[in-house]
């Protein structure tokens, strides 16, 4: 007899193995969208039965991560402190002050300070630093360089006002606002590592990643409780050359997610890409579910995986 294709719309034709192999964060996505690459197909045979699933991670003809210059606009967007530091206007020494701010549409970051020119030299060169504590294990930063200036644009003011209220639940002194005109930016993924320089106009031109109100709240979820099924895509997706012990998921975005992976070889950094893109809180979750379901198969030895495991990143220092 020949196995005939059993289509993953129908839920009710599914064995019981499909309906509830495991307990899952969501409900089981019945549809696999496919990636614009070569689709990955997975067989399950039995004599009158045959399913396909896609769930395969994204192939290095797609990004497998936001670029520099988005993950920068992303910090900015989440954060609301940075230190200011520009030349003392007193002895000439480099100064820092802490300074909350909001961004305009374009990533301008927007600063109330009162009265900064008895603090530092006038129209003189600043940078402004901003960190932003991912999952209490990775610190990310940017540094902007660029001139503290007045704002003239009246529009852009009631703009930003508007933000601050937003964002801070108060009234802000139109003559207290300052924008920082961009030059330049330094970005860092987190301490001891390398650094990236992005120019102004690639920063201007990024957008920021649109899963970053709902990341940390997912990544909680998963590493509270949902420590096997991240344990298990590590074991399936990943190329580690030694027994993953332990993994924790530091952060997440529109292409995949970063982890941290313990073993007795030491604490290493890798990153998974999704299926496909997601762009809201429904499709980061639709695909992380169909990865534990796919993983759940291969441990369970249904399937066997037809795609290149992701290598890792690299070892780091704890």
């Amino acid at each position: 007899m020949q196995p005939s294709l059993l289509s993953l719309t129908s839920p009710s034709a599914l064995p019981n193995f499909f309906l509830n192999p495991t307990k899952y964060p969501f409900p089981i996505q019945t549809e696999f969208p496919k990636t614009s690459s070569r689709p990955f197909s997975l067989t399950i045979q039995c004599p009158a039965l045959s399913v396909a699933i896609d769930a395969s991670p994204a192939t290095s003809k797609i990004l497998s991560k936001p670029s520099a210059a988005e993950v920068c606009r992303t910090i900015m967007e989440l954060s609301s402190t940075g230190t200011l530091s520009a030349i003392s206007l007193q002895d000439g020494w480099p100064l820092g002050i802490g300074a909350r701010f909001v961004v305009d549409a374009h990533g301008t970051p927007a600063l109330c300070l009162n009265e900064p020119g008895k603090l530092f030299v006038p129209a003189g060169s600043s940078s402004f630093n901003v960190q932003l504590q991912q999952s209490g294990s990775r610190t990310r930063q940017c540094t902007l360089l660029g001139n503290l200036e007045k704002p003239e644009d009246g529009l852009l003011l009631k703009k930003l006002c508007t933000r601050w209220e937003k964002k801070f639940g108060e009234e802000v002194d139109e003559g207290l606002l300052y924008v920082i005109k961009v030059d330049r930016i330094l970005q860092l993924e987190d301490f001891k590592e390398d650094t990236v320089w992005i120019t102004s106009l690639d920063y201007l031109n990024a957008e920021p990643d649109p899963l970053r109100n709902c990341a940390e709240k997912i990544v909680y979820e998963m590493d509270t409780k949902h420590t096997e099924d991240v344990l298990r895509v590590c074991h399936v997706y990943l190329d580690t050359q030694f027994q993953v012990t332990d993994a924790k998921l530091i952060w997440l975005d529109r292409l995949g997610f970063d982890l941290y992976l313990y073993s007795l070889e030491g604490t290493f950094t890798a990153r998974v890409p999704f299926p496909r893109e997601v762009s809201d809180e429904k499709g980061v979750k639709s695909s992380l579910n169909s990865m534990f379901h796919l993983a759940w198969e291969v441990e369970k030895g249904y399937v066997v995986p037809d795609f290149e495991r992701v290598k890792l990143v690299k070892k780091i220092s704890r």
